[in-house]
């Protein structure tokens, strides 16, 4: 039995074409909306149905909520799943789709409200007992007694707006006389990006690694995680890669963060897929609560790829009344997996977006190699969307080999008509602080090189010998150049060591 008839995803891109194939999958038919550059965009063909928005610009189509419910009504759909972005975590949406008779696919509008907030989501974690990085209560305006504020933080320290994400409304901190603009600036920056300009104060930790851990939850409070992904490899607090198990924690660790995990999904009485993400001090070990995410991630693919489960599938499940049957003694990930944020930009140029027609779009494949994207060969890639174009994927037996498919993957991947950040991937992978697992959220900045353009023959060169080492250094687990596995591999997730901090 089906568990809707008709639902409508609510986005574009690789997520829309992620979630329609689950969908369809399922046996439930599908409805996308599009706007006018993403008339001949790859979700529009592959939905049953496609519907216009009407209009370029994303306040216009993606956001208009108005025009959604409506169309998911007109077109007899049940059901609507919001994707990432866009309106997956408005809170007046979810409670449109429900008074319209509509089942949202996430968590309920008040819990998204709740958590959105990172003052009142922080206020869950104190009573789910999780750990929270010190800050300060919220700035007034016209405050002139910075250093009360600023007191038992410390310098340096963050900005940030409690309505906040994607690093607007964040600023880095260094000394007192700073701060007064910092946060005037911070403010103006919420209220317009947001329409909301709380900002606080948070301590600064700069060898911070970001971890996340996975959540499901249903209506009947069963609550389980699906482990951990790292995500410290980021450019202006976005992310770029991302892999799992994350080399920063040990089983004890792992095992904690999971448990705190858990209480503030259950604190905040969650239900659906959500991620609850967290800093890590890589100096000391300690981790702390930075916030939790109410719809599906980006990098939910690698969670897929080691679990072995279709997040969405799981998702829309949920939504429609049914009980999480799995429990978390039977949730065992097996090897090791990376994403790759393929971006329409240039890295050597301060990360500039990149447009035009998809002259040649060439995707990789082969053994372990998964991508999601949203885009095809004579697409027009315009300035009106985020300039990710596609998630490569690669999984192996252990992360030497998942490193070595990624960089064949990436290697072999034209693309023709915009610039990508290939090459930039390509330099961060066979880094050596990336290769060796010991890197923070400061990586790219920290290492001028990687945004240093190399020839074509240099990149090349460089990562069909870091490739050649991985495979040649893997001594205990003896993996043949083809990938194949010639005896049995230790699990990565039983490898880490029994003690990563001093």
């Amino acid at each position: 039995m089906n568990v809707f008839s008709k639902v409508l995803v609510a986005n574009r891109g690789e997520i829309a074409v992620r979630v329609v194939q689950t969908l369809q999958a399922m046996g439930i038919a599908t409805a996308v909306v599009y706007s006018d550059p993403d008339s001949n965009a790859p979700h529009v063909a592959l939905a049953d149905e496609a519907f216009a928005l009407g209009g370029s610009t994303v306040e216009e189509t993606y956001l208009d909520r108005r025009k959604i419910v409506d169309l998911a009504l007109r077109c007899g759909a049940e059901a609507v799943h919001p994707g990432y972005g866009f309106l997956s975590e408005n809170p007046g949406f979810c409670k449109d789709c429900i008074e319209a008779g509509l089942v949202f696919i996430g968590p309920r509008p008040e819990t998204i409200a709740l958590l959105g907030d990172k003052i009142r989501s922080k206020e869950t974690a104190v009573q789910a007992g999780v750990p929270l990085v010190p800050s300060s209560p919220v700035w007034q305006p016209g405050e002139s007694n910075l250093d009360n504020l600023s007191s038992g933080i410390g310098f340096p320290l963050l900005v940030k707006a409690s309505a906040g994400g994607g690093g607007r409304g964040m600023r880095v901190v260094e000394r007192v006389q700073d701060l007064e603009q910092a946060l005037e600036s911070a403010n103006r920056e919420a209220a317009s990006a947001f329409g909301d300009g709380r900002v606080f104060l948070e301590r600064y930790i700069p060898t911070a690694r970001h971890v996340e851990f996975q959540i499901l939850a249903d209506s009947e409070g069963n609550t389980i995680h699906l482990f951990e992904r790292e995500c410290s490899v980021q450019r202006r607090y976005q992310k770029v890669i991302e892999e799992t198990p994350s080399q920063a924690l040990n089983d004890d660790l792992r095992k904690r963060m999971a448990s705190a995990a858990v209480a503030m999904a259950e604190s905040a009485a969650y239900t659906n897929a959500g991620t609850v993400e967290f800093l890590v001090d890589a100096l000391t070990g300690e981790y702390f609560f930075l916030e939790m995410n109410a719809r599906i991630q980006v990098e939910h693919p690698i969670t897929e790829e080691t679990v072995k489960l279709d997040m969405v599938e799981l998702q829309t499940r949920i939504a429609a009344g049914e009980n999480v049957r799995l429990s978390q003694e039977n949730i065992r990930p097996v090897g090791h997996a990376l994403e790759c944020r393929v971006y329409a930009e240039d890295p050597y140029a301060n990360f500039t977006p990149s447009t035009g027609r998809l002259l040649a779009w060439r995707p990789p494949s082969g053994m372990g190699i998964r991508l999601d994207s949203g885009v095809t060969e004579g697409q027009e890639v315009t300035t009106y969307y985020d300039s990710m174009l596609a998630k490569l994927v690669s999984w192996g037996p252990d992360r030497e080999e998942s490193i070595g498919r990624m960089l064949g993957a990436l290697k072999s991947f034209p693309v023709l008509g915009v610039t990508t950040n290939i090459p930039f991937l390509l330099q961060a992978l066979v880094h050596p602080d990336f290769v060796s697992g010991k890197y923070d959220t400061g990586f790219i900045d920290k290492n001028s090189g990687l945004t240093s353009s190399l020839s074509v023959s240099q990149l090349s060169g460089v990562a069909t010998g870091i490739a050649d080492r991985i495979w040649q250094s893997n001594g205990n687990s003896s993996v043949s150049r083809r990938g194949a596995p010639v005896q049995t591999l230790q699990s990565p997730w039983q490898g880490l060591p029994k003690s990563t901090f001093p």
